[in-house]
């Protein structure tokens, strides 16, 4: 009966993980370049003295969903969307090197390049400044040019270079920040074959249909976990009267 009883019991507190993690993902379905967790439960023997005669189940990490979400244009100077695989090098809050597909870039009061997580954009020499200028234009190899001010329409001086990279993605690992990382100690080198389309973002690539699906399907499995648990207790009171009868 313990048997039952404990594997109900972990059942349970793994269904409210994988939950957990489906919540997080559908909470940002509307995240610019937000890339889906994956998670998968399994069954585990308990080891311990004696034969492994218990279970219990475990939610574990699976990967990530790194498919591309749709594009989104918006007309907007600083908007910018990976063109295919690629990935754009970020300096994270902690100053470290991250990697983001989040594109919706903007100036901040200092002449810094942010995203709208307010991650610092890469270039060729390290966090990308922008001078004042009348107009800005994104070229599709991540140059920025600018038109200075005061200067004619024709004039147009190149300021730096957003740094482009396609690390292996199976070396990516994301941070409770939603940024990618390599290992600890590597970066990536810039890599002239991504490209990015400009006027434009990526939205999340979170199926919400399927992520509500799955909120219901794990709810009530987490309902037949408790109703077992449920069980397992009047069987108890039932063996436990029997043997006071005795």
């Amino acid at each position: 009966m313990d048997h039952m009883l404990y594997l109900s019991m972990t059942g349970t507190q793994h269904l409210m993980l994988a939950q957990q993690n489906n919540s997080h993902n559908l909470a940002n379905a509307a995240t610019v370049g937000f890339k889906a967790d994956l998670d998968a439960l399994r069954t585990l023997p308990m080891y311990g003295p004696g034969h492994p005669t218990r279970a219990f189940v475990e939610d574990t990490q699976h990967g990530y969903d790194f498919s591309g979400g749709g594009l989104m244009h918006t007309d907007r100077d600083l908007d910018v969307a990976i063109a295919d695989q690629g990935w754009i090098a970020v300096q994270a809050a902690g100053g470290d090197e991250a990697y983001t597909r989040r594109g919706d870039l903007r100036v901040d009061q200092t002449g810094l390049l942010r995203n709208g997580a307010g991650d610092l954009i890469l270039g060729t020499g390290g966090p990308i400044t922008i001078p004042p200028h009348e107009t800005l234009v994104l070229g599709r190899d991540g140059t920025i040019s600018i038109r200075p001010l005061g200067q004619s329409a024709t004039t147009l001086a190149a300021v730096d270079r957003i740094r482009l990279v396609a690390p292996a993605l199976e070396s990516l690992r994301k941070g409770d920040d939603g940024l990618f990382r390599l290992p600890p100690g590597e970066v990536a080198e810039p890599d002239a074959s991504v490209t990015v389309v400009g006027g434009a973002l990526e939205s999340s690539n979170v199926n919400t249909v399927d992520a509500l699906v799955t909120m219901i399907e794990l709810a009530r499995a987490f309902e037949s976990q408790v109703k077992l648990m449920d069980v397992v207790e009047r069987n108890d009171e039932a063996s436990a009267s029997v043997m006071n009868l005795s």
